[in-house]
């Protein structure tokens, strides 16, 4: 798999900025991506030493319109904690 298919795309929240101080990195990666795969597109994208990756696969909620029930897609999160001393320039200002 290559690295820009494993990262989906960064997750901003109030929680995920205040790991950003800790150097701690917030992401929605592919489903099968493993943690080494991880690591690896992380710092080939971005530039950066990576010291941990912690996953976690995420459940679909469900979503109703009216009488139709159904399921948004199950999809996997992933914290990156960097080097001290290191930052991604893309989460900065955010």
């Amino acid at each position: 798999m290559e690295s820009s298919e494993v990262l989906v795309r960064p997750i901003i929240t109030e929680k995920s900025n205040e790991q950003m101080a800790l150097g701690k990195y917030t992401f929605r990666v592919a489903l099968t991506a493993n943690k080494p795969e991880i690591k690896r597109a992380v710092e080939e994208i971005f530039k950066v030493n990576v010291l941990s990756v912690h996953t976690m696969r995420m459940r679909g909620k469900l979503r109703r319109q009216g009488v139709t029930k159904g399921f948004r897609a199950d999809w996997k999160k992933a914290i990156v904690q960097l080097k001290p001393g290191q930052s991604i320039q893309l989460f900065e200002g955010v």
